[in-house]
């Protein structure tokens, strides 16, 4: 970054110019995406990451979606999770933690919501089959074997997740892998980057719209409160907090 610069990654919004040479965008478009620099009233967009917003959903739920819910799609995909067998998503009650419980019930799978214990009731909402704290050594050494583990939250959790993983079963997360992973070597540590996919958003976003998937908002606030919001986003939460130029 080169400084002063600008931060953020999603951004929803209204074509207002188009650039040489793009196609399938006119001006008044609604569109969302994944990019750079967001932190702003104008934003410059590549065309190749940019999607629409689809009908009925309005601009201020879409501009929660791109990255975290684009990042539970792949996170649970990654696992190769299939029907009949069983996953574990840690970090549930997250933006990407429900948006990986979501994918995984669409594949068919058995999913148990993992968070922490005063998360439980929360988490109950989020569509998994069972949930569990994973704060609790007792919960987590009394868990069947898994096929696969969903991880967004890392650390000791993970650690202790690897060794309740079936041989051959996955291991993806967004984070580092266990530092015990060599320990378990029939086990597949899968590294999830968000890479930003047109029909994997604009299906995401379809879901929040029709009710099937829920994003929370907890904060909306002006651009000019941007410090603030960064800032309170730093302390973790559930929800969402979005910025509006």
């Amino acid at each position: 970054m080169h400084f002063p610069g600008l931060i953020g990654v999603d951004v929803a919004g209204t074509v207002v110019e188009i650039g040489p040479g793009v196609e399938g965008f006119s001006v008044g478009d609604r569109v969302f995406a994944m990019a750079d620099d967001t932190y702003a009233e104008l934003c410059v967009v590549k065309a190749a990451v940019l999607a629409k917003i689809p009908k009925g959903l309005d601009l201020i739920r879409a501009a929660a979606l791109p990255l975290a819910t684009t990042t539970g799609n792949q996170l649970s995909s990654a696992t190769g999770i299939q029907a009949g067998q069983t996953i574990i998503v840690v970090g549930a009650v997250g933006s990407v933690g429900r948006s990986a419980v979501f994918t995984a019930k669409g594949r068919g799978a058995t999913v148990i919501a993992g968070v922490l214990k005063r998360q439980v009731d929360q988490a109950k909402a989020v569509g998994g089959d069972q949930v569990v704290a994973t704060d609790d050594d007792g919960v987590i050494a009394s868990l069947p074997l898994l096929d696969a583990v969903a991880d967004a939250v890392g650390g000791r959790t993970a650690e202790q997740l690897m060794g309740k993983i079936k041989p051959g079963g996955v291991f993806a997360t967004v984070l580092r892998a266990p530092q015990n992973a060599a320990r378990y070597p029939s086990v597949k540590v899968v590294p999830v980057f968000s890479k930003f996919d047109r029909r994997t958003l604009e299906f995401m976003a379809e879901a929040v719209r029709d009710g099937k998937l829920e994003i929370p908002i907890s904060e909306t606030l002006p651009l000019s409160e941007a410090a603030q919001a960064q800032a309170a986003a730093e302390k973790g939460g559930i929800g969402k907090i979005l910025l509006v130029a």
